[in-house]
């Protein structure tokens, strides 16, 4: 079996190639021609992955790949994906990963029709949350440009899926964490600043709101169900959660246990950091992922907090003895 998949730099696409190519897979990864290449998360991985350069930006580059890889299955997860950058970067937000995806599924319909395509859609798109917890049936009301493209490159997803019958999945995935987390995520900067304030290398922690809720869960355990889709009879979409929900403070104070200090001494609200349009509570109901999937998570929020700090220790503890 060969997989294509965007995003093999990112959190999740490091954790998928690893788990596909545990399964015996032929893992090709697209990456974007860049004057400085970040393969620090797949490093480990790269004598055992062929990288094709491509952008989704690109029409021809896309059809390109296909052409050369005949991939059985791709699975589309980059994005401009931080959601603070989607306010200043609206523009190009739009462009990957919104109109991105409507690319590469074209891309896909013209080369490889019979292949099967999983999209990244995001808890995100709930937004401004209609019901809680959400589900696949809950109406979108995004609350950021992010969240917006998101949803776009979601029901673009099911209108190729109807339209074309392709194979088209996408996964709503709620937040989901690990050391491989980039360091301008909330949950990876609270892991790399409690790292350095216990080994003193810095003297406080500027966080935004604290009272913000997430279900978050480990990206290792995420990737399973986005392959896992791709293995049933019928496409379908689907809610990956743990339909637990933590606050930003709930991280911030098991973290700081971890190294056992009070966080209070050392944590500061800074209001620059505040969204413009806050999402408040973001709670998925995976129940349909469960019964039909056979998924579930193996990591709790409180290994899952104990990993990310612990690893950041160690890496900064590696740097500091050097």
């Amino acid at each position: 079996m060969k997989a294509l998949i965007t995003g093999i730099t990112g959190q999740d696409g490091s954790y998928l190639a690893e788990f596909l190519l545990e399964k015996g897979y032929e893992v090709f990864g697209m990456v974007r021609r860049a004057s400085t290449e970040n393969f620090e998360r797949i490093a480990h991985l790269t004598d055992r992955l062929t990288l094709k350069q491509a952008d989704l930006l690109d029409q021809l580059s896309l059809t390109k790949v296909m052409e050369e890889v005949r991939p059985d299955e791709i699975y589309n997860l980059a994005a401009m994906s931080f959601v603070p950058t989607s306010w200043t970067q609206p523009m190009l937000t739009g462009e990957f990963t919104a109109i991105g995806v409507t690319r590469i599924l074209e891309a896909m319909r013209q080369v490889c029709p019979q292949a099967r395509f999983y999209q990244a859609s995001s808890s995100e798109m709930f937004g401004k949350v209609r019901e809680v917890p959400q589900n696949e049936l809950t109406p979108f009301y995004p609350r950021s440009p992010y969240g917006a493209a998101k949803a776009y490159g979601h029901y673009i997803t099911v209108n190729y899926r109807e339209s074309y019958n392709l194979f088209a999945v996408s996964g709503i995935l709620f937040n989901h964490e690990s050391p491989r987390r980039g360091r301008e995520f909330v949950t990876r900067k609270i892991s790399d600043g409690v790292a350095r304030i216990k080994l003193g290398l810095a003297g406080e922690l500027r966080l935004g709101n604290l009272d913000a809720q997430r279900d978050w869960g480990f990206a290792g355990d995420y990737v399973r169900a986005m392959w896992l889709m791709l293995q049933q009879p019928q496409p379908d979409d689907y809610v990956i959660a743990t339909g637990i929900a933590h606050s930003v403070r709930d991280f911030v104070e098991r973290a700081f246990e971890r190294v056992k200090l009070p966080w209070q001494r050392y944590v500061v609200q800074d209001p620059q950091l505040i969204r413009p349009a806050e999402v408040e509570h973001l709670l998925g109901d995976s129940s349909k992922a469960r019964r039909v999937l056979g998924w579930q998570p193996s990591v709790d929020f409180a290994a899952l907090v104990d990993m990310m700090v612990d690893a950041d220790l160690k890496r900064l503890s590696d740097l500091v003895t050097k």
